[in-house]
């Protein structure tokens, strides 16, 4: 039985996936760069810039890797996020909360080899809201399991038939930090400061 249901949530993916790719290309006008350099196999951590709503199911389309976007959990009373995270396994992350549920999950999921998405502003335009600053989760998680992180850049007005592009970078490898077993304040900032600078450098992309 339970295979039969991961058959048809495979199925329900790849269907949702396709008609967002479509949506995305022809309205958006997106256009995919340096999706070669996503690894086909082993964990790994999308991260990316954060504009607007269209941004998580932009990477879910375009990646060519299932992965479970973290979100916050205020988007499961929207309809529509709700299927999608039903169908994409969904991650919801409890805003100024101390519930560590959502951590435990994501790390599951990266031990066991799969993929996960997350925005490390923490909210659309965090890169400004924030004054630059990013939160430590994708790099704790990264140090922690030894998944790679994946930067991503989204450019463009996400206006309908404006110019727009998600721009892939080279999956960038932390094992450098995780030669001990204890992952130290400063070599999370470290390597949060280094995947800030690979997301902002892809965004600063012109098309």
């Amino acid at each position: 039985m339970e295979k039969v249901k991961e058959f048809f949530k495979k199925v329900g993916r790849a269907i949702v996936r396709f008609f967002i790719f479509i949506y995305c290309k022809i309205v958006y006008r997106v256009k995919i760069i340096g999706k070669e350099k996503i690894p086909k196999e082993g964990a790994l951590i999308f991260c990316g810039n954060h504009r607007t709503y269209l941004d998580p199911p932009l990477i879910v389309a375009t990646a060519g890797r299932h992965m479970r976007f973290m979100a916050k959990e205020e988007l499961k009373k929207n309809p529509l996020f709700a299927m999608l995270g039903v169908i994409f396994e969904g991650i919801y992350v409890k805003r100024d909360s101390k519930d560590i549920t959502a951590m435990k999950e994501a790390l599951k999921t990266l031990k066991s080899g799969g993929s996960i998405g997350l925005f490390p502003e923490g909210t659309r335009n965090g890169f400004d809201k924030n004054d630059g600053k990013i939160k430590n989760g994708a790099s704790y998680l990264a140090l922690k399991t030894g998944a790679k992180v994946v930067p991503i850049g989204i450019v463009g007005t996400a206006k309908p038939f404006s110019k727009n592009a998600i721009i892939y970078g080279d999956a960038i490898d932390f094992s450098e930090y995780t030669k001990e077993k204890k992952i130290e304040k400063e070599d999370e900032d470290k390597a949060s400061e280094k995947i800030k600078e690979e997301i902002l450098k892809l965004s600063a992309t012109e098309i």
